[in-house]
């Protein structure tokens, strides 16, 4: 039986200025999925979960989460319903130590010490290096190491659906093989999943359904096998 949508974008439009860059983009995300957003640089990936998350305004459109409206929420409000955006480029806090970020990442969240300790260890079991190096700078970590700090943070708030942006940008190929591997688990353990990613590959092997922007809108969508497997795909995104 086919899961409602927990997230559900219509009709939305917006940009930048007098620049249009979305253009009508219809998607939604089912309960316990993973969906991954494709597209090549400047189709509209990020400005589309940035409308998701609250960070840019709707020209048209509505967003839908949870059977609730929350375009024109602002961000805070957003994550405090458990819809959790991993940035692109990691956005740590450089100057505080891997602890004190994951710590960070509950701020929505009313936790007492018992309750933060029990959501810490949970993230270490995710990334044992984490445990290994929780007193480190998160500005001393290497780039896969700052990567599994970014998501366990995320995952702090306790995401319903996460969205990641470009969680294997700058990993060396043997770290993203891992990282899909978590994005799984984490997936099977309850965690819907929005996957924003260059690497198409690797992202239509993990999801269930896909969506290929181009210019603002939505070019192709479908389940994740059949676009790894459509003729253009291959072509445009797989390089065969």
């Amino acid at each position: 039986m086919e899961q409602p949508a927990l997230l559900r974008l219509t009709g939305i439009e917006t940009g930048y200025g007098a620049v249009s860059v979305l253009k009508g983009i219809d998607l939604e995300v089912r309960s316990g999925e993973i969906v991954a957003l494709l597209g090549a640089n400047g189709s509209g990936k990020s400005t589309t979960i940035n409308v998701i998350s609250g960070v840019i305004p709707l020209w048209a459109g509505r967003v839908e989460y949870d059977g609730r409206r929350v375009d024109g929420l602002h961000p805070s409000a957003i994550v405090k319903l458990r819809l959790v955006q991993c940035p692109e480029g990691r956005q740590l806090f450089p100057g505080l130590t891997v602890l004190e970020n994951l710590r960070l990442g509950s701020y929505s969240r009313s936790l007492s010490a018992a309750q933060m300790q029990t959501e810490i260890e949970h993230v270490y079991q995710l990334f044992p290096v984490l445990l290994e190096r929780w007193r480190q700078l998160a500005g001393t970590l290497s780039g896969g190491q700052q990567q599994m700090l970014a998501i366990g943070r995320a995952l702090m708030a306790q995401p319903t659906l996460l969205i990641m942006d470009e969680p294997s940008l700058g990993l060396a190929p043997l770290l993203v093989g891992q990282l899909f591997d978590l994005i799984e688990q984490i997936n099977r353990t309850g965690t819907t999943i929005l996957l924003v990613e260059q690497n198409a590959a690797a992202s239509l092997k993990i999801a269930h359904r896909a969506y290929v922007l181009e210019s603002g809108r939505i070019a192709l969508s479908g389940a994740a096998s059949d676009l790894l497997n459509d003729a253009r795909v291959r072509e445009v995104y797989l390089g065969v």
